[in-house]
């Protein structure tokens, strides 16, 4: 008893606190609520500058209703762009937000999936243009894929790592 004692504070000192894993549900739906929470507002926010400039009425159709992501018109160029650009400030959010590298896929999937809930709900149709599967499949990688990079970035700059740090003398 007393050897198995010894042996766990042997392994909890090599395993070290860098980043404490242990799962907090509580966190993670709060985390999940926010994004989708910002998400949509981001949206929202970007389609009613988007339906200005297109002098559109501002509606939910714009953002769920999968018939208005077509290129034979300004309006559904610019509801593409205003997806695009969301997705770029959904990486941003996922930085500011989630901050880990490994969980940028499972909340870009997790909030499109949710769109796709959302549009067949509002819809009361399974969404069938091929334009709104490819429209998420993209947005969905630029979200995860951006994310991924500016997480990456942050944990990478938290451990300085080169020469100057090698060849640094300390007085002890």
């Amino acid at each position: 008893q007393r050897k198995q004692q010894q042996q766990r504070a042997r392994m909890k000192k090599l395993t070290g606190t860098f980043r404490n894993t242990q799962w907090d549900p509580y966190l993670l739906i709060a985390q999940i609520v926010a994004m989708q929470s910002l998400l949509y507002v981001s949206l929202a926010s970007i389609m009613y500058v988007m339906d200005f400039f297109a002098e559109a009425n501002h509606t939910l159709d714009h953002i769920f209703e999968y018939h208005e992501i077509h290129v034979t018109d300004l309006g559904g160029r610019l509801v593409i762009v205003a997806f695009i650009l969301n997705s770029l400030v959904g990486a941003g959010l996922l930085w500011f937000i989630v901050r880990r590298t490994k969980l940028c896929l499972d909340f870009s999937f997790t909030f499109h999936f949710t769109h796709l809930v959302l549009c067949w709900w509002y819809n009361e149709a399974f969404p069938a243009t091929i334009g709104w599967w490819m429209l998420n499949a993209v947005c969905t990688a630029l979200m995860c894929v951006c994310s991924e990079f500016l997480c990456l970035k942050t944990e990478l700059k938290e451990i300085p790592v080169g020469y100057t740090a090698l060849n640094q003398k300390v007085d002890l």
